[in-house]
């Protein structure tokens, strides 16, 4: 039954006596009803809408629909600080809302990136309301799943939103001069500086922005323990629907937390993933049209969710496979029991050392006995010029894009596949081994893997990357790149590109060894970096020696 809707704006006071507001949507009928809360940062009124339908449409179907302005945001009291108040704010928040004329008294939690966080701090405080979450799209461990990749900062992410956050303080305090001049930082990110990963509008403007402390933060440690949910959530049970994207920043975040949840948990943990960017959740990421079949179906299934677990109504849900991930290349869902099933098979880098002067030269090869050939490829990075970041999971925009244009440069290497005799279904976890040093202290190494179609164009389907530090420059270097669930047609080939820079998703690293807040632009160096088919033991290389991807092959 569809019920009509009615809104009222309503406040609650926390702990600490801070005034936290939302817009709550009603079923107009009698009765009492669950309850649906989702707090976020943005301004209540845009209710994550570029990725959910519209809270009207939830409260239609007969929830109470609670849209909370976090402290220190919309018209909440207090001062914002990421994610420092969530926990107590949280646990305050979910009972509040139990008890608000109508309710049943249960709770559920909805949201995506910054509001999927707001779920899992409050479930963290245990609020006896709280049945059951929905977190999309979030870091499990915020240092590995948000801030940094593998050593490397985040730098266009972590700029972009710092700068959004400040403009939006700088609209709340009514300053239009820093908010016009924060907005158009933001729109048009610049990495000139003295130091380029930091910002002179965001230092002079926003001082206490989180991403300063980020930024002077480059190693894990109690800074990110503190903050991080993966710290709070240890002893903590609830049935969770897991929403991730190919080519969204967070996904390892939102695998992390699933595989964790899963591994433990009595509840069940359903986990669906599409091939999806950040946002929007739709069809088109980046240059590909996924079909229809890709269009966004979370809205449905959340509200199956919810009406089993917060009305007792029984859809078939438990009856399902927990697992549902979009296959690329046949346009299709795919229906899984486990996650990770796939026993991952290699494919070697061979060439006769051009593998970065001719896009044709380098091979991957699945049968390491045949032609693999002792050599090595060596590419040069120069900063002047670093080999610019383009679609992926990192960048902005994201998703799949033609990049033969980029494997042609000299300073990527690329290895490709023959054509494929028979199709190939790839889904689950891709990990690089490979062996190679470069000339400085430290370097980056990014690895991009693409489907090459007949006809020569070339799209990547998931990447990785990794900053290389002295301490750990041990051979051979094992880089595990974005998961993914791909068919690759009869026909088409594989390519792994290898490069030393995706500028400005990461900084241009210096060669020099210092953390990016500590690299001066005038430190960026040229560096070699040397790729090794095998060890430097050519003569006796095994299977277990030589540099391979490794796919997730169903």
């Amino acid at each position: 039954m569809v019920f009509p809707v009615s809104k009222e704006t309503v406040s609650m006071w926390t702990r600490d006596r801070v005034r936290l507001d939302a817009d709550v949507y009603r079923p107009v009928m009698n009765g009492e009803f669950p309850v649906l809360l989702m707090r976020q940062p943005y301004g209540r009124a845009i209710a994550s809408t570029v990725v959910y339908a519209h809270p009207s449409w939830y409260a239609a179907q007969g929830y109470i629909v609670v849209i909370q302005d976090v402290r220190g945001r919309g018209t909440s009291e207090g001062e914002f600080k990421l994610f420092a108040h969530e926990i107590e704010d949280g646990y305050d928040s979910v009972q509040w809302a139990a008890n608000l004329t109508g309710s049943t008294g249960a709770v559920g939690m909805y949201g995506f990136s910054y509001q999927g966080m707001t779920q899992l701090y409050a479930a963290a405080a245990k609020p006896p309301a709280l049945r059951t979450l929905c977190p999309a799209m979030l870091a499990h461990d915020l240092y590995c799943d948000w801030a940094y990749e593998n050593g490397a900062f985040c730098l266009q992410s972590n700029m972009g939103w710092a700068l959004q956050l400040a403009a939006e303080t700088a609209r709340l305090k009514g300053d239009e001069t820093a908010f016009y001049t924060l907005t158009t930082a933001a729109k048009n990110l610049t990495f000139g500086e003295t130091v380029p990963a930091r910002s002179r509008v965001l230092s002079e403007l926003d001082s206490t922005s989180f991403y300063h402390d980020w930024l002077a933060q480059p190693d894990p440690g109690d800074y990110w323990e503190t903050l991080s949910p993966k710290t709070y959530l240890k002893d903590v049970d609830l049935p969770m629907l897991h929403i991730g994207g190919w080519f969204d920043t967070f996904l390892r975040g939102t695998l992390s937390l699933y595989k964790e949840m899963a591994s433990r948990s009595q509840y069940r943990q359903q986990l669906i993933v599409g091939a999806w960017a950040h946002l929007p959740w739709s069809r088109q990421v980046g240059a590909i049209n996924f079909g229809v079949e890709a269009n966004n179906p979370c809205d449905r299934l959340q509200l199956h969710w919810f009406d089993h677990f917060l009305k007792g109504n029984d859809p078939g849900l438990l009856n399902e496979p927990p697992i549902q991930l979009f296959e690329m290349g046949t346009n299709q869902w795919r229906s899984l029991d486990s996650w990770n099933f796939a026993e991952p098979t290699a494919f070697y880098l061979s060439s006769t050392g051009l593998a970065g002067m001719n896009d044709q030269d380098g091979q991957l090869i699945q049968n390491p006995k045949s032609k693999i050939q002792n050599s090595f490829d060596t590419l040069v990075h120069d900063p002047w010029r670093p080999v610019p970041a383009q679609g992926g999971h990192a960048a902005f925009p994201s998703g799949s894009f033609e990049r033969s244009a980029l494997d042609c440069r000299t300073d990527v290497l690329t290895y490709t596949s023959e054509p494929l005799m028979e199709a190939l279904h790839l889904a689950g976890e891709v990990i690089l081994t490979v062996y190679c040093f470069a000339d400085a202290p430290s370097f980056d190494l990014g690895a991009v893997l693409s489907t090459v179609h007949p006809n020569g164009a070339v799209y990547n389907f998931t990447q990785g990357y990794m900053q290389v530090q002295p301490a750990q420059k041990t051979e051979p270097l094992t880089l595990a790149l974005q998961p993914t669930c791909i068919c690759i047609q009869r026909g088409y080939a594989i390519r792994l590109s290898l490069s030393a820079a995706c500028f400005p998703a990461y900084p241009v690293n210096a060669g020099t060894g210092k953390p990016a807040d500590k690299t001066r632009l005038i430190d960026q160096k040229i560096i070699t970096l040397t790729v090794m088919s095998g060890d430097s033991d050519g003569a006796s290389q095994t299977e277990n020696h030589l540099s391979c991807i490794w796919l997730p092959i169903t």
